[in-house]
């Protein structure tokens, strides 16, 4: 869930810290992400950095292993090895109201192949209320491209705040304005009445039609929805707009395989690794080790094996390289 403003960041660092019992110091990047695009925009990048700020070490992506040896190399071995069993930590904190609240009764949509999520700015809200609702657009490259196709929405209650859908009131509502020749279909919809909880706190997600013609405005979205604290403290009626750009947001984070959902959390579905037959290669790791200018893109003279003799079909938009994103559309597209 992608915090808004400073303050959530700061609120979701410190849910972290006390969950996971941690004593070492944690750093909260700007909202605009400004050190994480200094250091290159990876979604699981490691450095290691000496006490002048000299950058020692960089990986594109985490390995606890190689990091272990790096350790040892700049400061030794370390004479005993802690495992998270020796550790004086607090219990996990468990919010008992919190997860009370039903989850997986919701199904899930499928997103279009190939989606990426599109940069989505939240509106401040007319009576200053914290954003409780947070919404991820994700959409094919070729819609940006061709000018139309598949778009989907998720609306979710960010948990940091601690509520949930209350399924006794109306259910949530969407409704999109746009601008020039732009049009979604549908343009408003409402979420399907759940009956099976009073209350739960699972996404709701919708799939529209974009025609964006000659015009690449934003789209608006206004939104309203009954919302309810975790301690029965208070219920209200909520309203809240989303501006949606038709550009990819690069620190969304990697789009994840998802369950189809309405199983809670063990149901079934690609992306629950116990079921599947055939493992989908893993694109990061794929990138990593192909990636040789380390610019977050496959270029064909990179590629070798199968991605080689593929490069032409994984290569949706016909750039002439290959990104995260269509690697993992091919890979789904392929099946597991």
């Amino acid at each position: 869930m992608q915090p808004v403003t400073i303050a959530e960041r700061l609120a979701h660092i410190s849910a972290a810290k006390q969950k996971l019992g941690t004593r070492i110091p944690w750093l909260a990047d700007t909202m605009e992400n400004d050190l994480k695009h200094a250091f290159g925009d990876r979604n699981n990048s490691e450095f290691v950095i000496s006490p002048e700020g000299k950058v020692l070490i960089a990986r594109a992506w985490s390995d606890p292993e190689a990091l272990r040896s790096d350790l040892e190399k700049l400061v030794g071995k370390a004479e005993t090895l802690t495992k998270v069993s020796d550790l004086d930590r607090p219990e996990a904190i468990v919010d008992s109201a919190h997860t009370k609240v039903a989850t997986g009764i919701v199904p899930r949509l499928e997103r279009p192949a190939g989606s990426e999520a599109l940069v989505v700015k939240a509106l401040p809200s007319a009576k200053d209320l914290p954003l409780y609702l947070k919404l991820r657009a994700e959409a094919p490259k070729s819609l940006g491209r061709d000018g139309g196709g598949t778009m989907h929405l998720s609306f979710s209650l960010d948990p940091i705040h601690r509520t949930h859908w209350n399924n006794l009131a109306p259910a949530m509502r969407y409704s999109v304005s746009s601008s020039g020749d732009t049009t979604v279909t549908p343009s408003s919809g409402e979420a399907a009445k759940v009956t099976a909880a009073d209350a739960d706190r699972d996404p709701r997600d919708f799939l529209v039609e974009v025609d964006l013609g000659e015009s690449r405005d934003p789209l608006r979205i206004s939104v309203s929805f009954f919302a309810c604290d975790d301690d029965d403290k208070w219920c209200n009626a909520i309203t809240q707009e989303f501006e949606i750009s038709w550009e990819v947001d690069r620190d969304a984070g990697r789009i994840q395989n998802r369950s189809k959902g309405g199983k809670g959390k063990g149901g079934s579905g690609r992306g629950m690794k116990g079921n599947a037959t055939r493992r989908m290669p893993d694109p990061d790791q794929l990138m990593q080790r192909i990636d040789r200018n380390g610019d977050g893109l496959i270029q064909k003279d990179e590629a070798r094996g199968p991605i080689s003799e593929r490069f032409a079909e994984m290569d949706a938009d016909d750039s002439g390289t290959l990104s995260h994103e269509e690697l993992i559309a091919w890979f789904e597209k392929r099946g597991r």
